[in-house]
């Protein structure tokens, strides 16, 4: 590590500190984590595309074994963002930034390979499901990283940044990768095309650039991280240090919140091509399908800076009805016993529920940096000043840590919910029953916020 990669102090509450160097440091390095954010969501849901396809190369796989396919990498992914949560501070930002990120080279040469062998084993596309969860992890540790940069009144704003386009990958990755597998982007070193066969004729596709298309980004990614990134020694903390969060309640109630809120936008993107394949088999599915997490993603930002406005809870309970009431809108719009249905309304709904998970991942990131540096300033109340200061450093760990582990549980959305469309498809022929269980847990989030954070006499207002 060279000495001027690590910074011995940091203190963005200073404003005299912050103008002078802080504010430029901290922009440098939110602008090299979000490209690297960026690669590490279109990894991760590179399968959302891969397996709408892998059937017209030639891989016999059943509608629930594709389903599976879209639903492991986030299950993986949120499994190891328990673990990246608590990564920067043990490792340093820049450091673990371009490791996490050099990573996503082993899911994507691995993809290319294996889609060119039509005697590729089922069990080899699992393993390399998984190996994308690698992308979703980094989620946490990217979100834990930043946190740390910027003073509490511009944190919504950074984090929303960082997070609003590094979810952009979602819908980038849904986007490019029906125009690159359509040509021989790499020559004669990204290997030969693979035959289709169509109503239409006979084809060729190259369904390797799916996973080829990043590697050199990737590279170049987690050089910019190595290089231009700083470590901070005063985010340095143990695991000991970070793991009292599982005592914070806050934490808890949070952690369901955003599995309301990402998990829905991570696993909204991740079955929406299977859920319109399915639902509505005329419309080319990859046609539309990346346009819902492009909204998501670009309304994060928002999110966020609404939040700074007129405050993260208010936001945040709100955006649960809107939530609500848009996964009822698409019900209506769905095709029922095979009959009726309307896509254009289907579509409206669903951009209009990204949308509402899109904001309400920037109100509640927003939310957990006040919430945790409240409780430890009203513990800290009446004690001099060097616990008070001190009292400020640990919130920002905590919250650091917070949003790391609470960005890994609402991960969990991302399988839960298309492995549910799959699950009521199978057991009823349709997806409504998966739907409604969506509606139920958006009443839940809305009475969690309204009673511990919005209401007037809340516990803990933000």
């Amino acid at each position: 590590m060279t000495s001027t990669s690590m910074i011995a102090h940091w203190n963005p509450e200073d404003r005299s500190f912050w103008s002078a160097k802080g504010a430029s440091i901290a922009q440098r390095n939110l602008w090299i984590s979000i490209p690297a954010l960026t690669l590490a969501f279109a990894v991760w849901m590179v399968w959302s595309v891969v397996v709408v396809n892998l059937p017209q190369v030639g891989f016999r796989f059943s509608t629930n074994q594709l389903f599976w396919l879209a639903s492991l990498p986030a299950l993986c992914g949120a499994t190891l963002r328990i673990f990246y949560s608590f990564a920067v501070p043990i490792f340093g930002g820049r450091r673990w930034t371009a490791i996490s990120t050099a990573s996503l080279l082993l899911p994507a040469i691995g993809i290319g390979l294996a889609v060119q062998n039509p005697g590729t084993p089922y069990e080899v596309f699992v393993l390399l499901a998984l190996l994308c969860g690698f992308g979703g992890g980094n989620f946490a540790s990217s979100m834990s990283n930043i946190s740390f940069f910027f003073p509490k009144d511009q944190k919504g704003t950074a984090l929303g940044l960082n997070a609003g386009l590094g979810n952009l990958g979602v819908s980038l990755v849904q986007f490019v990768v029906p125009m690159v597998i359509g040509a021989s982007v790499f020559g004669d070193l990204g290997g030969p095309p693979q035959a289709v066969t169509k109503a239409g004729g006979a084809m060729v596709m190259w369904l390797q650039n799916a996973g080829y298309i990043w590697v050199p980004f990737v590279a170049a990614s987690a050089l910019a991280a190595w290089f231009g990134m700083n470590d901070l020694a005063e985010a340095k903390a143990s695991f000991a240090d970070q793991a009292v969060i599982f005592k914070r309640k806050h934490n808890w109630l949070m952690c369901w919140l955003y599995l309301g809120t990402f998990g829905s936008f991570i696993g909204y993107s991740a079955g929406f091509p299977l859920l319109i394949k399915s639902q509505f088999p005329g419309v080319n599915a990859l046609q539309y399908a990346w346009l819902g997490p492009l909204v998501g993603a670009l309304i994060r930002p928002v999110g966020g800076w609404l939040s700074d406005k007129l405050g993260g809870a208010r936001v945040t309970f709100w955006n649960f009805i809107g939530m609500a009431l848009g996964v009822v809108a698409v019900l209506q719009f769905m095709p029922h016993n095979g009959q009726g249905g309307n896509f254009t309304g289907f579509l409206i709904s669903f951009l209009f529920l990204f949308a509402t998970a899109g904001i309400g991942n920037g109100s509640t990131f927003r939310m957990i940096p006040i919430i945790f540096l409240t409780e430890r300033q009203r513990a800290a109340k009446g004690q001099a000043k060097a616990a008070q200061d001190q009292a400020v450093k640990d919130a920002n760990k905590e919250a650091a840590a917070v949003l790391g582990f609470s960005s890994a549980v609402g991960a969990y959305g991302g399988f839960f919910i298309p492995k549910s469309y799959g699950t009521s498809i199978a057991m009823t022929g349709n997806p409504d029953a998966a739907l409604w269980c969506f509606i139920a847990f958006y009443v839940t989030c809305v009475a969690m916020t309204w009673f511990f954070y919005s209401r007037k006499g809340a516990e803990m207002p933000c």
